[in-house]
């Protein structure tokens, strides 16, 4: 069943054994009851346009420094950048190619702009497709993941060890930012939001923090929490 805004960022948690393999890991959870997303049309638009230019113009073959930490993160788990990226690069990447990255959806757009502008990964679920909280754990490979293949949908399984966000029915993003589920992404019928904007940018986070407030200011009436492995 969906769940609200306050509960859904209240009940939400990061297994212990996730801060222990990474301790500067840190997420932060954005919520909100009610967006008009065609009231922010005109943002995600100009956003998303700032995205293609500062992925343009970097240099070829630039990583920053947090996108290595998560490249980092994934090798620590088995996965080299070629088999699997954090979802800030790989939508950097196309960004940064000759087609682009296409637009989506105002909501889609907004976060995925916000994520290449900051270098951070943010994931985006439909609270009203979320069965309870989000709840950051290690796959012990049994989780039911929906997703598709060749437009069909079909039921996957995480690889036993890899972090993954789950909610009550099973996983909702694989890699903890490599692969959302169908059954939470948001579209454009979606009214009430959560996001997740992970990080590995330690001491400061500075890189989430400004993609957070970003968020924020652009989605009235939102609330938020932290979890790192000082406060979970």
């Amino acid at each position: 069943m969906s769940i609200s805004a306050t509960d859904w960022l209240s009940r939400s948690a990061v297994d212990a054994a996730v801060f222990e393999r990474w301790p500067d890991y840190r997420v932060v959870l954005i919520a909100v009851d009610h967006v008009e997303a065609r009231t922010r049309a005109t943002a995600a638009e100009q956003l998303l346009a700032d995205a293609h230019r500062y992925a343009r113009a970097a240099a070829p073959g630039h990583v920053d420094p947090h996108t290595a930490r998560w490249h980092d993160a994934y090798r620590d788990v088995g996965l080299k950048p070629r088999v699997a990226r954090p979802s800030s690069d790989a939508l950097f990447r196309r960004a940064a190619s000759e087609k682009g990255l296409p637009s989506i959806d105002v909501l889609v757009d907004l976060y995925n702009a916000i994520s290449i502008l900051h270098a951070v990964p943010i994931g985006g679920e439909d609270l009203d497709r979320y069965d309870g909280p989000a709840r950051l754990v290690i796959a012990t490979g049994d989780e039911p993941f929906l997703t598709s293949s060749d437009g069909r949908p079909t039921i996957d399984h995480p690889e036993p060890g890899e972090p993954v966000w789950v909610d009550d029915t099973g996983v909702t993003c694989r890699r903890w930012n490599w692969r959302q589920t169908t059954r939470t992404a948001i579209d454009h019928h979606t009214t009430r939001v959560g996001f997740i904007v992970d990080s590995l940018d330690a001491p400061g986070h500075s890189g989430a923090a400004a993609a957070a407030r970003q968020l924020v200011e652009l989605l009235p009436g939102a609330v938020t929490r932290i979890l790192d492995a000082t406060v979970r």
